[in-house]
């Protein structure tokens, strides 16, 4: 007869004993990359509540002296002046025209090249296209504003007869031409994502490449480009170096875009620039500003989450 040799049963209960002890170097190899990792992910999490600290303790010393209903219901800005105006509507309405402006231009646009690029493109063509188009982001919006200012304004100027110097009609030309290759990248990445499969199938049933492109792709797409579309938006309206250079520094309650008019954030770099004294009441109106400007590119943001999470299409 073989014997077996008996189990040592108290190996494992000695083991996981040690284990308790000590912890293995594994684990504290991943604890010390853990950490860290964290650390930085809290980075983003501080800064975001010190920003949002900052701006809630200014705004509301400033709503001590100013009332809301005249911050949202009066029709001039004139904090800088001796007689003295705070309604925020001049500013939002600068602000819109421009972005209104600029989504006109980058929306078709960046829509019809992410098309082209996505289905009619070959692939070494669109190797070296989206790259190119994709350096427009890389350039500094002060470069845009003086080319807004010296290149596209003299251009209009020669087009539309009596065309202001500082107009908002160059400012949201050049700007959406700025915001063009985030419309485009991320529409174009959201109909990548549409499966071959049902290219495939519209080809079979004898649809052409435009119907493919137009009937199949693009509504599969929608909720990424839907959500790419919302934040050109929120990008638009917290633009700051086109608008203060090239749309002016006079808050106009108007729509004409061949006016000089005043955005939110080009009023933030004209009191900015050091010659309010800080803790009076005009240099709290940057803050009212900000927070204003805060409010709606939150609301953006969360609207387009809200696009994302209500209309992805999942494929397996």
């Amino acid at each position: 007869m073989i014997t077996l040799p008996r189990p040592d049963v108290a190996a494992p209960q000695r083991l996981r004993a040690r284990d308790l002890r000590r912890p293995p170097r594994r684990t504290l190899r991943e604890l010390a990359c853990e950490l860290p990792l964290l650390l930085a992910a809290l980075v983003s999490i501080v800064t975001t509540v010190g920003i949002i600290g900052v701006l809630a303790a200014e705004t509301l010393a400033f709503f001590r002296l100013v009332p809301l209903g005249q911050f949202l219901t009066d029709t001039q800005w004139t904090p800088l002046f001796l007689e003295k105006h705070f309604g925020i509507v001049v500013l939002l309405s600068g602000t819109l025209l421009t972005t209104a402006i600029a989504m006109l231009v980058a929306l078709p646009l960046g829509l019809l090249s992410a098309i082209y690029l996505s289905e009619y493109a070959r692939p070494g063509v669109r190797r070296v296209l989206k790259p190119v188009l994709e350096i427009l982001a890389g350039i500094p919006t002060v470069v845009y504003g003086y080319f807004a200012l010296l290149f596209v304004t003299p251009l209009l100027q020669a087009l539309i007869p009596g065309l202001a110097v500082f107009n908002a009609l160059s400012a949201g030309i050049v700007m959406g031409i700025m915001i063009l290759p985030l419309v485009s990248s991320m529409s174009e990445d959201a109909m990548a994502a549409v499966p071959r499969a049902l290219r495939e199938g519209a080809y079979a049933l004898g649809a052409t490449r435009f119907e493919v492109a137009t009937q199949i792709v693009v509504p599969a797409a929608l909720s990424g480009i839907v959500a790419a579309f919302i934040l050109a938006v929120s990008r638009a309206i917290g633009e700051t170096m086109i608008v203060a250079i090239a749309a002016g520094l006079s808050p106009t309650l108007t729509l004409n875009p061949l006016v000089p008019i005043e955005t939110m954030t080009a009023y933030i770099v004209q009191v900015s620039q050091g010659d309010t004294p800080q803790g009076t009441l005009e240099y709290r109106t940057i803050f009212a500003v900000g927070t204003t400007l805060f409010m709606l590119t939150l609301a953006l943001n969360i609207v387009s989450q809200w696009v994302l999470d209500r209309f992805r299409e999942e494929y397996q």
